[in-house]
């Protein structure tokens, strides 16, 4: 008598009246839902036909990464590519850790995403971007994981309410097995805006100005550490970072982040 019902019929068929009873309230409902918001592209913001992507314009202008990648920061590599092999700047200026990947090229869609998140309160994107980043850095997470996001100093979070790489550090830690430490790291000194500095200057700007968190030194030590961001564009500050988890004991250090800036001098 196994998976039947009192009647002699599937459990299935028991409750298929209730079902075709709560249906269609579901429908109009997911239908009103619809209506009140629709989908919106995650970049510009206008009407699409399916939820949490890019429109129909945004996407062809996305510059994704794939294929053969940086084993540095994920930029793509032309021609065959070995596991190991880095770009012409990874090359020049060898990073401080293991490994780094990143989604796609900091521009068009993905830079306005960035701003949104950063700049524009558009917290509700930080799940969909940090989908993107696990879609390229799974290969670098473990259950022995521990995320890190790159720290904002006190002041700059009084202005902004919150640090964005924390929220995507929590959201990554959500859809894997990862523990996310959102204060494993501390900016101990308020560093200038970078954003027309040199890359010479951008490393001077991060000396000493990032540390760990003396209390949470223990989360890290003998940890591999995956350090997240929202962009990487000389890898100044996530060098920084990488400096301070290893001072921390950290047994390793990777990178994960949203977007690459093309090559700075």
């Amino acid at each position: 008598m196994s998976g039947l019902g009192s009647s002699g019929k599937s459990p299935a068929a028991d409750l298929a009246p209730n079902v075709k009873k709560e249906k269609p309230i579901l429908h109009v409902t997911q239908k009103l839902i619809r209506l009140a918001y629709p989908p919106r592209c995650l970049s510009c913001g206008v009407d699409t036909a399916a939820e949490n992507t890019l429109c129909q314009t945004c996407w062809p202008e996305a510059h994704f990464f794939s294929g053969s990648v940086c084993n540095g920061c994920g930029v793509p590599l032309e021609g065959h590519a070995e596991e190991a092999d880095l770009c012409e700047a990874c090359f020049s200026n060898p990073v401080p850790w293991a490994q780094g990947r990143s989604v796609g090229l900091y521009e068009g869609p993905l830079r306005r995403m960035v701003l949104g998140l950063k700049h524009g309160d558009r917290q509700d994107s930080a799940p969909h971007m940090a989908r993107w980043m696990l879609g390229v850095g799974a290969g670098l997470i473990t259950p022995q994981t521990v995320l890190v996001p790159v720290p904002l100093h006190w002041s700059r979070m009084l202005k902004r309410r919150y640090n964005q790489s924390v929220l995507l550090a929590r959201a990554l830690a959500a859809s894997s097995t990862a523990q996310v430490l959102p204060d494993g790291l501390q900016r101990v000194r308020a560093t200038k805006t970078q954003k027309d500095m040199t890359r010479a200057e951008r490393f001077e700007n991060q000396r000493s100005a990032i540390r760990p968190h003396s209390r949470r030194t223990p989360l890290i030590r003998d940890r591999p550490v995956l350090l997240i961001d929202d962009v990487m564009t000389t890898g100044a500050t996530l060098s920084a970072c990488t400096h301070a988890c290893f001072t921390a004991g950290a047994a390793s250090v990777s990178v994960l982040v949203f977007a690459r800036v093309a090559r700075l001098a």
